[in-house]
């Protein structure tokens, strides 16, 4: 398999050692705060180096590049992955992370490849039809959600027409974060380090979540051109595992009513995200308005985007504008009007949105146990790799009983043929 050499924690150690030893790696050397990791790696030729971030220096990473040696560092908290951000080194895990994502980690591009060759960020646009339907609710809890499951988030308010991300996280918003990328994406300036000097981080346990605000003002919506809008999110993607888009609701183009071709175009952010992503969470408001209203602009939105793929998400869902049975009713009219199959239902919990607006915070932080955080977590959940989600407490119980059931049983075989 993998030849290791360990400079992490001794608790992250004792987790690891075992685990990696029984699928094959082979581990080269296990190291001190004090022992020379440069010299080390010099010595025993490793094919990778498994550090804490609060290790790994610079020189050690180019002096680990000159050997043919990959380095992964293991990052405790946000300010080891942005010292490891910040020197270069792209490939990092949790402290806690499982075997199986270290793994997917280590097999990962080989040296030297281009990191814009080597992009694994994913692009999420959350756009909805006019209305309010919650496009904003769901992109803000979503991002904190696929940040919680130990990702690298950066969300962006591209909306033009009312800008909020900011207001529900409880940001201060005075200056446009995304409005300023797109500025130094149009002067060839937008690097990593500019896009984490004018984003806004929010705090989120295991993983971390980039905030570039939206406009403050939308008459400076000629600000976000397409070719600004589109490289903005191209190096968002180089930069963050997952890119959450809060879109505008409006599809229109109006080439067609302008006589200058080569105007800006008032909708040109929302088109430019759309057609820029990987992936198109369409929102609806999940009453009698807001379901007409979604069908009717639905096919003009796959027009739109082309063969992006586009899940459908119906918020709000409560049988009082509806009736009896509310989901299966919903469910059955946007398969016969629409052919719309298996979207993703979230229920009505109006104190939950209620706090959470108070707060300024998501409503998973106010109300974990919300059916609207539960139904958000598994929208996250299905846009992780299965080898990267972490244990759930009921697989960490059963790991925990499996293991210790193993140490009884070679115990025991110890006891048998012992003299």
């Amino acid at each position: 398999m993998t030849r290791l050499v360990l400079a992490v924690a001794r608790a992250t150690e004792e987790r690891i050692l075992e685990p990696l030893l029984e699928r094959g790696h082979d581990i080269l050397a296990r190291l001190g705060p004090l022992d020379d990791i440069a010299e080390i790696v010099t010595r025993t030729h490793p094919e990778a180096l498994l550090a804490d971030g609060d290790v790994i220096t610079e020189d050690l990473l180019v002096h680990c590049d000159d050997e043919g040696c990959r380095v992964v560092a293991v990052c405790a908290d946000e300010t080891q992955r942005r010292h490891a951000a910040h020197i270069g080194l792209r490939d990092m895990v949790d402290e806690y992370a499982g075997v199986a994502q270290i793994e997917k980690v280590l097999s990962g591009p080989e040296l030297g490849t281009d990191p814009d060759e080597a992009s694994t960020g994913r692009v999420t646009a959350v756009w909805g039809p006019a209305g309010a339907p919650g496009r904003t609710t769901v992109a803000t809890s979503l991002s904190v959600e696929l940040a919680a499951l130990g990702a690298r988030v950066c969300l962006i308010d591209a909306d033009i027409w009312g800008a909020s991300v900011a207001q529900m996280l409880g940001m201060l918003d005075e200056s446009p974060g995304f409005a300023a990328a797109c500025r130094l994406a149009g002067q060839d300036a937008l690097t990593y380090d500019e896009v984490e000097r004018i984003s806004e981080s929010y705090p989120v346990p295991r993983g971390s979540l980039s905030v570039l605000t939206g406009l403050t003002r939308s008459a400076r919506w000629p600000e976000l051109t397409t070719s600004r809008v589109t490289d903005t999110i191209a190096l968002c993607r180089r930069w963050a595992d997952h890119v959450i888009v809060d879109t505008g609701f409006s599809l229109e183009s109006d080439e067609e009513i302008s006589s200058d071709v080569f105007s800006p175009r008032r909708n040109a952010a929302t088109l430019a995200a759309l057609r820029a992503s990987d992936r198109i969470l369409a929102v609806g408001r999940a009453d009698p308005i807001g379901v007409t209203r979604y069908l009717r602009v639905h096919p003009e939105l796959l027009e739109v985007v082309g063969g992006i793929p586009v899940h459908t998400v119906m918020n709000r869902v409560r049988s009082g504008p509806i009736g009896v049975a509310a989901p299966s009713q919903i469910t059955s009219t946007l398969q016969r009007f629409g052919g719309i199959d298996k979207p993703t239902l979230i229920a009505h919990d109006e104190r939950a949105a209620d706090a959470a607006l108070l707060e300024g915070r998501t409503i998973r932080e106010v109300s974990p146990r919300s059916p609207v955080a539960a139904a958000i977590r598994g929208l996250a959940r299905g846009m992780v790799p299965e080898a990267a989600l972490p244990a759930t407490r009921r697989e960490r119980r059963a790991q925990a009983a499996v293991k210790e059931n193993t140490r009884a049983w070679r115990l025991s075989g110890r006891a048998r043929t012992s003299p």
